[in-house]
């Protein structure tokens, strides 16, 4: 900490006030001399427009100056795309770096490594072999002192938006011609340009949204949502969405790809879950409980990768009996023996580095905000509220209602 303190400085100034800029003239130019200069805007998105124009106006952006913009960008399709205009304005596509920390975890980029680089997976990662896909991302706990942040949010700009449709992206999408940024990036894109809007004659059925209400966790009374600190008691805003997404593709048609996430759950985890077919015709006795492969990635709090298949029951016996059983495809202990880098830490450094292939691109933010657009209209044009659910329950009744009109049932993870 003492080497890293004395390479540091601190400068404060009003992002809203043009004239301040100026105090970073003179550091910018003198300390980094020839090398990359990195804007990170943890700022709200309504000021990366107009300081993007500051840093512009005082000849802060060089051919070598990257900005880094966290996400969500806006509030809807309309002003994510002003935002992103307006930051076009100063920089090129190329120098912006949209950051979502679930693509920098290393079980994400695993997966590619998973499908493309075994000729095990990729021949049977379609509709012809899988059945279904979960993308889970649990959290148990609530607000924690944001309300008045989330509630211009909720879980669909907040959680779905970026990191569960980021999630499905990596999951569904074809070959990269190579793995640079702009062949990775382009092949995210097709995937949620083929995403199936959801009309609002179907949203009711298609997407459930819930608002967690006062219960008991752990003998300790636990206040909904609209009981926390500087809450409103007629807010609408959802902490948590069950939904059904559908790609219309040669390779997704038919496989339904079920999101779901929300606040006060009664355990905390993000995780994938690919459920395979059933095998054709069991040969076994109905008393083998025949399970469908699954082969499960979990980002959090541990990452993992687990196959889970039928394996015969040891011992004698009359007939075969089967039974499932785990395959670990997690990566021994030996090779993560040296320490595994922080999500932030790896995208930062990609930054440094000038690699983009783990951000998000505009095209990408603009097709997901478009999905999700039509959710919000279909909510909006119905009158739905949201669902109550008991804080420290999976979510509302209608959530599981909603994989079961299906024929499915959520993965419960241990």
């Amino acid at each position: 900490m003492a080497t890293l303190s004395k390479r540091i400085s601190y400068l404060q100034l009003d992002a809203e006030k043009a004239d301040n800029f100026s105090v970073l003239q003179r550091p910018l130019k003198t300390q980094t001399e020839g090398l990359p200069t990195i804007f990170y805007l943890s700022t709200p998105p309504a000021l990366f427009g107009s300081i993007c124009d500051s840093l512009g106006a005082h000849q802060l952006v060089q051919e070598n100056t990257r900005i880094v913009l966290e996400n969500p960008l806006g509030r809807d399709l309309l002003s994510s795309a002003a935002i992103n205009e307006a930051v076009a304005k100063v920089f090129n596509e190329r120098q912006v770096y949209r950051i979502d920390h679930y693509l920098g975890k290393e079980t994400v980029q695993n997966l590619l490594a998973l499908r493309f680089a075994n000729a095990l997976f990729e021949p049977v990662w379609s509709n012809a072999h899988i059945n279904n896909v979960q993308i889970t991302v649990a959290e148990t706990v609530g607000v924690e002192g944001r309300w008045s942040y989330y509630d211009e949010s909720g879980a669909l700009r907040d959680m779905v938006q970026n990191h569960l449709l980021q999630l499905l992206c990596l999951v569904a999408m074809g070959v990269p011609v190579n793995l640079d940024a702009e062949s990775v990036r382009a092949e995210k894109i097709k995937v949620l340009k083929s995403l199936k809007i959801i009309h609002p004659e179907e949203v009711e059925e298609t997407v459930i949204r819930g608002q967690y209400c006062q219960s008991v966790i752990n003998a300790e009374t636990v206040p909904g949502y609209c009981e926390e600190d500087n809450s409103k008691p007629d807010s609408q805003t959802e902490t948590f969405i069950a939904a059904r997404a559908d790609i219309h593709n040669w390779r997704w048609r038919g496989v339904p790809f079920y999101l779901r996430t929300g606040k006060r759950l009664p355990k905390r985890y993000s995780e994938i879950v690919i459920q395979f077919k059933d095998v054709p015709h069991s040969i076994f006795p109905l008393s083998s409980n025949l399970l469908p492969n699954k082969l499960i990635i979990r980002l959090q709090p541990d990452e993992s990768i687990q196959l889970l298949k039928m394996n015969k029951v040891p011992g004698l016996g009359t007939g075969m009996k089967v039974l499932p059983v785990t395959l670990n495809l997690t990566l021994p202990d030996a090779v993560t023996a040296t320490r595994v880098p922080d999500a932030y830490e790896r995208l930062l450094y990609d930054v440094i580095r000038g690699d983009s292939t783990l951000f998000v691109h505009r095209e990408e933010v603009e097709a997901a905000w478009k999905w999700c657009d039509a959710i919000f209209e279909g909510w909006q044009q119905r009158g739905l509220p949201p669902h109550e659910y008991g804080a420290g329950s999976w979510g509302p009744q209608t959530a599981f209602e909603l994989i079961a009109r299906y024929g499915h049932t959520w993965h419960e993870s241990k």
